[in-house]
């Protein structure tokens, strides 16, 4: 082999990103996890330590969770799950059994914040668990071998 073939194939295997398929975190599972309210990683540990806090690490496995950057996707998400939710059920209600307007708008109002209440921290979770997945956000602590020799 001459000079200029090494360089090629020594260019050529350095400017190939790293890897990352290897390695690859299980996108379903760890969704799953964060909509039961739990460590991505381990799926036994408490993921919050509030209603809408996340732990900064797990208490079994110790995965740092303090990377998370949900902000106000969660919110987002629930508020439109309850209103494609609501609106129709409100409409049906309406139209099929014509209840006075005070009692559908109060049965509807405790039906609306009981779901956004439920929903909220289970879509946090959600988020978390799919940018612990996609190692978005810091969560990217696991590079591959070849991807730390290259750097």
């Amino acid at each position: 082999m001459d000079a200029s073939s090494t360089d090629r194939s020594l260019r050529r295997e350095l400017a190939a990103p790293p890897d990352l398929h290897e390695h690859e975190r299980d996108l379903r599972q760890s969704v799953w996890r964060g909509w039961r309210r739990r460590c991505p990683a381990c799926g036994t540990g408490p993921m919050m330590k509030g209603y809408l806090s996340v732990r900064d690490t797990c208490t079994v496995c110790g995965e740092e969770l303090h990377h998370q950057r949900a902000d106000d996707g969660p919110a987002w998400l629930t508020i439109i799950v309850v209103g494609h939710l609501m609106a129709p059920l409100l409409g049906l209600a309406y139209m099929r059994f014509r209840p006075d307007p005070m009692v559908l708008s109060a049965v509807f109002a405790i039906g609306t914040v009981a779901l956004s209440l439920w929903l909220l921290p289970r879509f946090k979770g959600l988020m978390v668990g799919f940018q612990w997945a996609k190692r978005m956000h810091g969560f990217a602590t696991e590079l591959p071998e070849r991807a730390q020799e290259g750097a």
